[in-house]
């Protein structure tokens, strides 16, 4: 009897002392990750950014329209009424209403002109030609509309040369794969025998509704970190994909991913993003801030 609250209490202390060193080993790699973190972010400083803080039009100091049928024989009219700042963030509205198209020729065989009216309107707006970067991080904290027809994305493209030998990057993008909706992160660049060659990462909605549910009525951060040797495009800091730009070379022998980029932000209709005529408008694609850092000269 005697004997027994002896053992009782060396159990408990042989219990105890393996849990206590894995909560001091699981406190110290939190600390060496902090730390690690602070680190990698003071290498970094920013360069530009846009708050979205000036309620109205988008900034026409970094940012420019495109108007009509653009692209991906695409429903949407892009128009710039469709995007406004408002509460602290960029408002890209898809809507559902008749718009006249300017450029509408009777018989044409271009789909740019064939259609002379456009039953869906929206916005793509960018940086060409005003904010323009080479190498560094970019981060978008932006909530997405996954409604059936809607196709929003985060991309860059190169200044010099037409698509795809300009090179592209899809910091983000969102539509259908057959039947199902996925978020991409993808690079293309020039082929010599097909169009375009990619470098393709898709992911399946569920792998990040699964692990939340109200994933989609969230906002999220899309990150790129591009140097030299890599692209790596991240979602809430979950890599998603990483391009070797050892192999991203056009037939010509350039490579696209080692010239400055320019950013698009934009909401299209259609298309990959599938059929909108069942889905109920206007729907919202939000952006709260968009920032480029470049690595601090250490000379």
């Amino acid at each position: 009897m005697n004997g027994y609250p002896c053992i009782r209490n060396c159990f408990r202390i042989d219990f105890l002392i393996p849990v206590f060193s894995f909560f001091l080993l699981f406190a110290s790699c939190q600390s060496q990750q902090s730390t690690n973190e602070n680190q990698e972010r003071d290498e970094y400083e920013l360069v530009w950014s846009d708050e979205f803080e000036e309620e109205g039009a988008p900034n026409p100091d970094f940012w420019s329209h495109e108007e009509g049928f653009v692209r991906n024989r695409e429903l949407q009219y892009y128009q710039p009424d469709n995007a406004e700042v408002k509460e602290g963030r960029l408002v890209i509205e898809g809507r559902r209403e008749k718009v006249k198209n300017p450029a509408f020729e009777e018989g044409s065989s271009d789909w740019k002109k064939a259609r002379e009216y456009s039953e869906y309107t929206a916005s793509s707006i960018h940086t060409r030609g005003k904010k323009s970067f080479q190498y560094g991080r970019v981060e978008v904290r932006a909530k997405i509309d996954t409604a059936l027809g809607m196709w929003p994305a985060i991309w860059t493209l190169g200044v010099e040369g037409g698509w795809p030998a300009n090179g592209e990057i899809d910091i983000m993008e969102y539509y259908l794969i057959k039947g199902q909706p996925h978020i991409l992160a993808n690079a293309a660049w020039a082929h010599e025998e097909k169009r375009a060659a990619w470098d393709e990462a898709t992911y399946h909605i569920s792998h990040f509704t699964d692990q939340d549910p109200d994933w989609i009525d969230k906002f999220h951060v899309w990150k790129m970190d591009w140097t030299e040797e890599y692209i790596r495009i991240f979602l809430d800091d979950e890599l998603l994909n990483e391009v070797d730009l050892s192999e991203t070379i056009n037939p010509d022998g350039v490579n696209p991913f080692q010239q400055p980029h320019y950013l698009l932000l934009n909401l299209a209709i259609g298309s990959n993003g599938g059929d909108p005529s069942s889905t109920d408008f206007p729907r919202r694609y939000e952006v709260e801030y968009v920032r480029v850092f470049q690595k601090k000269d250490k000379r």
